[in-house]
């Protein structure tokens, strides 16, 4: 899971520079003496943290814990906040402040299915989040500048330098989504690095397109993009001789950037 460049090892799933010597990525836990492992078809799997892993983002440290449903334990610093998903805390210590984040459209947003409650932890003090299910975490440092795309309810936690938004594909009209399309969280860095933590149901992986390169995606396998990949939806007749066929929505994801799948979906109704 690593390149050495110069004095330095370089973590190949977030690209941070480490200290010779390091066996996992400082700013993401991924362990650098394991090699990728990447499918023939380019899927490379999702880092295993391992138990206890640590993670450091501005003046506070994230401890995963466990595995099949992992836990990811913050010691927020002061002046350090993260924000998560309303039912997500799994307990916290008692100076630990809470508040709401303010959000905009928020009938919308509940008619949608999306969270229209996100709640915001405070430093100093520990605080513990999971989801009930198991699955991976997919850690993502985000740089100043970029911007990525998560499917709704994947979202464990954001560090405070971390903006939130939403954004809406249009088209997706299946089961999975109550015929409104489909919304997406929007993830960006401005200027400070950042720390992003998705929950994965079942396993993560992660494939880089080329400027042009497309693969179709089942809706429910997706899990997230960089804002640079183009999505699209097609409907694919398939035809039976019998009753006349049936019609399937796949999701084109055009390239340059990053997928990001899971290999299980569990459908989530609103808060």
């Amino acid at each position: 899971m690593q390149t050495e460049v110069g004095q330095r090892i370089e973590c190949r799933w977030c690209r941070s520079q480490n200290q010779v010597g390091s066996t996992t990525c400082y700013t993401c836990g991924a362990p650098l003496d394991v090699r990728d492992l990447v499918s023939d078809s380019g899927w490379r799997e999702a880092p295993r943290l391992r138990d206890m892993t640590e993670i450091h983002f501005g003046e506070s440290t994230c401890q995963v814990e466990g595995e099949i449903v992992p836990v990811a334990e913050i010691a927020l610093g002061q002046g350090d906040w993260v924000y998560f998903e309303h039912h997500v805390m799994l307990w916290k210590e008692e100076q630990v402040g809470m508040s709401v984040m303010s959000l905009q459209g928020g009938m919308k947003r509940a008619f949608a299915g999306m969270p229209f409650i996100i709640s915001i932890a405070q430093g100093p003090g520990r605080v513990a989040f999971s989801r009930d299910a198991a699955g991976e975490l997919v850690v993502l440092p985000i740089w100043p500048g970029q911007e990525l795309d998560v499917r709704e309810h994947a979202f464990l936690l954001a560090s405070h330098s971390v903006g939130y938004t939403y954004t809406r594909v249009q088209g997706l009209k299946n089961i999975l989504f109550g015929g409104q399309g489909m919304f997406m969280d929007r993830f960006v860095a401005a200027q400070e690095q950042g720390l992003l933590l998705l929950h994965g149901y079942g396993n993560a992986f992660e494939r880089q397109l080329q400027p042009g390169e497309s693969i179709l995606l089942e809706p429910g396998a997706f899990l997230y993009k960089d804002a640079a990949v183009q999505m699209n939806v097609e409907t694919q007749k398939l035809t039976s001789g019998l009753f006349g066929g049936t019609g399937m929505n796949l999701a084109r994801m055009t390239g340059p950037g990053r997928v990001g799948i899971q290999s299980m979906y569990v459908h989530h109704h609103a808060d």
